[in-house]
């Protein structure tokens, strides 16, 4: 019985590393359409042909997100904001828009 549980959980720690280094490529192309976008200026439509191919939905798959149509959406809108993923991913980044927020609601509640 031990033996299974150690098994168990060692391949539930392999699945875990193998999502994180999917979830690191979905990143790398995020960061390579804005770089298209900034560059060539089709940035969100390139991210979504790559979400679209069979490709980008099966990388989608092991990185733990369902390849639906609403994903290609949002990964087309981050595309559009050109927010690098390494800052929208950083502290300062989430702090500066929640600041941006409260003071549009204070903005509107005036």
């Amino acid at each position: 019985m031990r033996d299974f549980v150690d098994g168990t959980a060692f391949n539930n720690e392999q699945g875990n590393r193998a999502r994180k280094l999917f979830a690191a490529v979905v990143l790398a192309a995020l960061d390579d359409a804005i770089a298209d976008d900034k560059k060539y200026g089709n940035g969100p439509e390139q991210i979504a042909r790559w979400a679209r191919s069979r490709d980008g939905r099966e990388v989608l798959s092991c990185a733990g997100i369902d390849p639906n149509e609403r994903v290609v959406t949002g990964l087309m809108d981050f595309v559009g904001k050109g927010v690098r993923t390494s800052v929208a991913l950083s502290r300062e980044e989430s702090e500066r828009r929640a600041v941006a927020e409260a003071a549009e609601m204070e903005t509107r509640a005036a």
